[in-house]
């Protein structure tokens, strides 16, 4: 179906001419119009432009227009959003455990970088420091954003590099309830399957982390903050994994299991154990009982929990409540 865009400016709309005729040719000046949501008029005078401007257009005698091959563009300009866009992408592509990704991502985010505008370079550099992309896994497949969380990332991230306070109002899911919230963003983290927000919160007086996927509403406010004295993102997240709220964690996977589990576990891997029989007994510390028996149903009889009981009954729990679900409620 044509695409109607009428919110382009001349300039976005001759550069996005030159690319659609490279990928499209022989498209005529009615298909054209109807892409652009624009009048047949104006995509003469887009055309008559290019061909000033020395793009070697010609009319096919398939019946539309045609860029004559050879013609390569200008070296790509990226604004700030696309530029944030891509190198999060070759961030993700550095997560995967095939070592020439991780490598050709590095090159790709390299060229990236150097023909970026300084002020773009400056926002992108200031942007990769308060992000951080599975901070307890090597390697991991990278996830999609929920619906929930689209649009939000660019925002806080914008908010972020410029020091900016937001106003959200956010679900808090233990109390099931919304509050209404003012923060100063410090960092973005992702883990196995979610963005959260680490901030200094005004209400609690205290640096604290929010799921993405439970901002409701998100307002940038024009007051800025400055981060607390020696903020680090990455020593704040460390420190967080060594939390007194932290709990101590035992699972058994099977082999065939745990070789992808391991790219998902939500904490530093303490204990690594082979014990025969094809398992293997890993232990770590996290505070979210909960999150982690839902995480662990995802594997079924290819994992079981050692201890502590607590994590037992809830993996038990949820496991029950699914068989409740399909009417197969365990004797």
């Amino acid at each position: 179906m044509p695409r109607s865009d009428r919110s382009l400016n001349k300039t976005e709309r001759l550069f996005a001419l030159v690319l659609l005729l490279q990928n499209r040719p022989n498209m005529t000046s009615r298909d054209l119009a109807d892409h652009f949501g624009v009048s047949r008029r104006t995509i003469f005078r887009d055309l008559r432009t290019l061909g000033e401007s020395g793009v070697p257009l010609t009319y096919a005698e398939a019946g539309g227009y045609e860029i004559l091959e050879g013609y390569q563009l200008p070296p790509l300009m990226f604004s700030a959003r696309e530029a944030a866009t891509l190198l999060v992408g070759t961030g993700f592509t550095k997560l995967q455990p095939d070592a020439s990704l991780r490598t050709d991502a590095d090159a790709v985010a390299m060229k990236i970088r150097n023909v970026l505008p300084e002020p773009v370079r400056d926002y992108i550099d200031r942007l990769q420091e308060l992000t951080v992309l599975a901070p307890f896994n090597e390697t991991q497949g990278g996830g999609g954003a929920t619906e929930d969380e689209q649009g939000l990332w660019f925002e806080l991230s914008e908010a972020m590099a410029r020091q900016r306070v937001v106003k959200m109002t956010y679900y808090v899911a233990s109390r099931d309830e919304e509050t209404v919230r003012e923060v100063d963003p410090l960092g973005l983290v992702y883990y196995s399957d979610h963005w959260n927000l680490i901030a200094y919160d005004h209400l609690r007086d205290d640096i604290r982390n929010f799921r993405l996927d439970q901002i409701k509403k998100l307002r940038t406010r024009f007051d800025t903050f400055t981060p607390p004295a020696g903020f680090d993102l990455k020593e704040h997240l460390r420190e967080r994994g060594t939390s007194p709220e932290n709990v101590r964690m035992t699972v058994r996977f099977r082999n065939r299991a745990w070789r992808w589990a391991r790219r998902q576990v939500p904490a530093d891997v303490e204990q690594e154990l082979p014990v025969g029989d094809g398992w293997t007994e890993v232990t770590f510390e996290f505070e979210n009982l909960a999150y982690v028996a839902k995480w662990l149903l995802r594997y079924g009889t290819d994992a079981e929990v050692v201890a502590p009981a607590a994590l037992r009954t809830e993996v038990a729990e949820q496991a029950r409540a699914v068989a409740e679900m399909y009417g197969a409620v365990p004797a």
